[in-house]
């Protein structure tokens, strides 16, 4: 599984024969630049879901599982209703597969249970839930004492009992994953969790480097592989534009493929000639008009020597 969030990197997953893209709202983070995923809400959800889905689309064949993540505040509620009116949105509006949800207390369990219900298919998210770091003390990993390994075990068997098809365990110890994927009947997918789970997911910008920079090395969470240095060629392409486009190199006559006939450029020649003069003056008029503009606007900002 790979987490992405829009319509280019959509397409890449799915000709990468990816079994499963996750639309997550760690979004808000690695694409909108907040600190965490908590300020996310459903209709941003529903946009990057949109866009993935015609990503996906595009590409034709094979296509992977889409999983839209929901987002805090969409289906915490008692009335469990609330949750399954915004989960049909990500099906019916967002294109999604399934739905993510985090957390395996009873509560959430019994949301998972409506939702499943009512015909939508759920993947459950123990161990790290980045929604709930308020609670938790922060992007800490889970599990690291038996008791509370226990405990994920059994959040890990009501997710199940729920209906949930897959389970995702992010920042856990190995052999904690390992004894939870082994008590399981459905595929845990691990993050940060060893190599002992079903299958594994990435963020689609962390595990190709699209932060990465010779000079400045981004932070990369500890349990991610980098398969490719896309930074390093993005920063590398664009200090090689600003360069050809500063001395005159780009484009050229190889990227200036529309040309005019030598007719054409002979009447349009003679056209400019009529008015030549009457444009020259027009320009130092411009020119004047905008000098003074600049004049006032100093003169507005600073006040006159007068009002010292």
């Amino acid at each position: 599984m790979v987490t992405a969030y829009d319509f280019p990197s959509a397409i890449h997953v799915a000709r990468a024969n990816i079994d499963i893209l996750l639309v997550g709202d760690s979004c808000a983070m690695v694409e909108l630049g907040y600190e965490t995923t908590q300020p996310m809400d459903l209709d941003q959800m529903l946009h990057h879901c949109q866009a993935v889905k015609r990503g996906v689309n595009s590409c034709g064949g094979g296509k992977p599982l889409l999983v839209g993540d929901m987002p805090l505040g969409t289906y915490e509620y008692d009335d469990t209703d609330i949750a399954l009116r915004n989960v049909y949105r990500m099906v019916k509006e967002g294109g999604m597969d399934a739905i993510k949800l985090e957390g395996g207390s009873i509560a959430r369990a019994r949301t998972a249970k409506k939702i499943v219900d009512g015909g939508v298919a759920v993947m459950g998210h123990i161990g790290l839930t980045p929604q709930a770091i308020s609670v938790i003390g922060g992007f800490r990993a889970q599990g690291r004492t038996a008791t509370r390994a226990r405990a994920l075990l059994d959040d890990a068997l009501r997710l199940q009992d729920a209906g949930a098809f897959s389970i995702v365990l992010e920042c856990v110890p190995p052999n904690v994953a390992h004894a939870i994927t082994e008590a399981l009947e459905v595929p845990t997918i691990g993050i940060g969790a060893g190599n002992g789970t079903t299958g594994q997911v990435l963020v689609y910008h962390d595990m190709l480097g699209m932060s990465s920079h010779p000079h400045h090395e981004e932070f990369m969470p500890k349990f991610c592989k980098r398969y490719a240095q896309v930074g390093h060629a993005i920063t590398e392409g664009l200090e090689e534009f600003k360069k050809e486009v500063s001395d005159g190199t780009f484009p050229g006559e190889e990227y200036s493929p529309y040309v005019m006939s030598d007719a054409e450029k002979t009447s349009f020649d003679k056209l400019l000639a009529k008015d030549a003069a009457e444009r020259v003056k027009k320009h130092e008029e411009t020119e004047k008009i905008l000098k003074l503009a600049e004049e006032y606007d100093q003169f507005s900002l600073y006040g006159s020597k007068d009002n010292e």
